[in-house]
């Protein structure tokens, strides 16, 4: 684990710059939630590009940690940029070093150089290639939408193309786009409308940015302050923020959407992530406009890393009993097998897995992936998810989908889990 938080810098000069709206967060909310983004940190786990990123938007660059990430980033995109990661990914590492203020045609480390922006121009390209061809990209819309706006802040070609084929998909009213979807479309268009002079195209992302725009406001209305669930808030509070002219003269409430986010306490590091630019009057479409020759905060430590606390407070602790359920009724030969398990009260949904592996390993094997937003489980009884035909393995409480991953959520005594296999 890396470094020492920060806290509060000059908070005048982050309210001075939020041009976009007038709300930004409390000093110790915006302190804690960095903190905790930096204890996220850990040299044992591949650099997460969304946490440079954030620290980069909220001013916090002035740390060995940021030091540290800045130096992963270039290497796992010298190293992984061309065959091994999607293509919101290599949009993620560049946006991360267009914030750090460095060029992404020229990324040097380990003695070589890449073109992260050459790489994405492709990536984007083989997506709108199955768009066309089969009706869905090569991997998300959402995926989609990141390229965009990495290929737009960098006016690099391409981006006016991608940007129609991304609104229509968002107009379709056969989709269905989740908040956050709509929400990074919402960004990477609204950055293509500030940079054309085309008047088809700005009619359609005027168009198309007014019916996402609107419809947040709409079901923030309808919900209290909440759009989506709380981890697609960041994203929302990120595009409402920075797109105020596509719903004027109608007002945001932000006063109303922020109380909904300080009222939940952000422990998962993508999410706090995603949340933070917005609480400081930031957005991803400011990724490469940032001034990097001065820190706008110092460091400073507020308390011990979670991960530094003694591991044996857990013996101490209560046992609470889950059950769990693993679900197949699509492919090959079908299953539905239930268990219930004892784990430590607060354990969170990855130890209960763990555990009835432990005890049946025969049927409640499973594998995982270390993403960005923690650990994700790809293979449950030897049947993995395949983006080829578009399944997954979903999990539920009961009948409601999680919307926190298995390495976040902490299940209740008596609760039943679901892990069914599905389509997406």
């Amino acid at each position: 684990m890396l470094g020492v938080a920060f806290g509060i810098g000059v908070l005048l000069a982050l309210v001075g710059s939020a041009a976009a709206h007038s709300c930004v967060a409390p000093d110790k909310l915006v302190s804690e939630m960095l903190q905790r983004l930096e204890d996220s940190v850990n040299m044992d786990e591949p650099p997460n590009p969304s946490v440079l990123l954030a620290m980069n938007l909220a001013g916090a660059t002035n740390s060995s940690t940021h030091k540290w990430l800045l130096q992963e980033i270039k290497e796992e995109a010298v190293k992984r940029a061309q065959k091994d990661m999607t293509s919101g990914q290599v949009a993620l590492y560049l946006l991360a070093l267009l914030s750090s203020c460095q060029d992404p045609k020229h990324v040097q480390a380990l003695g070589k150089t890449v073109d992260l922006l050459h790489i994405l121009q492709e990536k984007t390209e083989e997506e709108m290639t199955s768009l066309e061809e089969t009706g869905v990209p090569k991997t998300t819309l959402y995926s989609m939408s990141l390229d965009t706006l990495g290929l737009c802040l960098e006016r690099a070609s391409g981006y006016k193309k991608a940007s129609i084929a991304l609104a229509k998909q968002v107009l379709s009213p056969a989709n269905h786009l989740s908040v956050d979807t709509r929400a990074v479309a919402a960004m990477a268009l609204a950055c293509t409308y500030n940079q054309t002079d085309l008047h088809d195209l700005r009619h359609l992302l005027w168009d198309t940015l007014s019916e996402v725009t609107n419809s947040f406001l709409d079901e923030q209305e309808k919900r209290d302050g909440m759009m989506g669930n709380i981890y697609s808030m960041g994203l929302a509070l990120q595009a409402l923020g920075s797109t105020k002219m596509f719903y004027a003269p109608r007002e945001w409430d932000c006063a109303q959407a922020f109380s909904v986010v300080y009222d939940h306490d952000y422990r998962q590091p993508m999410a706090i992530a995603q949340v933070l630019p917005a609480l400081v009057g930031k957005s991803y479409l400011e990724a490469a406009s940032l001034k990097c020759t001065t820190s706008t905060r110092t460091s400073l430590r507020l308390r011990p890393s979670l991960s530094q606390m003694p591991s044996t407070l857990e013996v101490h602790k209560s046992l609470i009993q889950v059950h769990y359920s693993i679900i197949n009724t699509l492919q090959g030969k079908h299953f539905s097998d239930t268990i219930s398990v004892q784990v430590p009260d607060g354990s969170t949904l990855l130890k209960v897995l763990q555990a009835a592996e432990e005890e049946k390993p025969e049927v409640f094997c499973f594998q995982t992936e270390q993403t960005s937003w923690g650990p994700m489980v790809v293979s449950i009884h030897g049947l993995a998810g395949n983006s080829d035909d578009r399944t997954y393995w979903q999990f539920f409480s009961s009948t409601d989908a999680l919307q926190e991953g298995v390495g976040t959520y902490k299940p209740q005594d008596g609760e039943h889990i679901q892990a069914i296999f599905s389509t997406y």
